[in-house]
């Protein structure tokens, strides 16, 4: 299966961010249906407000993806950072802030149900 960036929904757009998110992308076997995402994000934005109130304000939601350009810094639980770099493939476990450090763009993939509740949430969080 594969979608053009533009085909995919733009689930939230505020300044600075455009988060699509293609749900039934695929299965990975055990953590049941997984969706695709195409994020443009520019620098400065912090997925720290956005993630209070979810178990340790942190996204509790695995993702497997690429930079496609820019730079992000990673945050964990235990507040290890680690910086992604543009054409760089990444994991980020659950538990985990994101700031952009460089305007970019990402590919990811995730748990459709764990990642659509994270982005619900920050839908909620912007209404606020």
């Amino acid at each position: 299966m594969k979608i053009i960036k533009d085909d995919i929904e733009i689930k939230l757009e505020i300044p600075g961010a455009i988060l699509r998110q293609k749900t039934d992308f695929g299965d990975a076997t055990g953590l049941g249906k997984i969706s695709g995402e195409y994020f443009s994000l520019s620098t400065g934005v912090d997925t720290t407000p956005l993630f209070m109130g979810l178990e340790g304000n942190l996204c509790q939601c695995p993702h497997w993806g690429y930079l496609i350009s820019g730079q992000l810094t990673t945050t964990d639980a235990e507040g290890i950072e680690e910086i992604v770099n543009a054409t760089e493939l990444f994991y980020w476990p659950s538990g985990h802030n994101v700031r952009v450090n460089e305007d970019a763009e990402i590919i990811m993939f995730s748990p459709q149900q764990e990642h659509t509740h994270v982005i619900n949430h920050m839908i909620g969080k912007v209404k606020e």
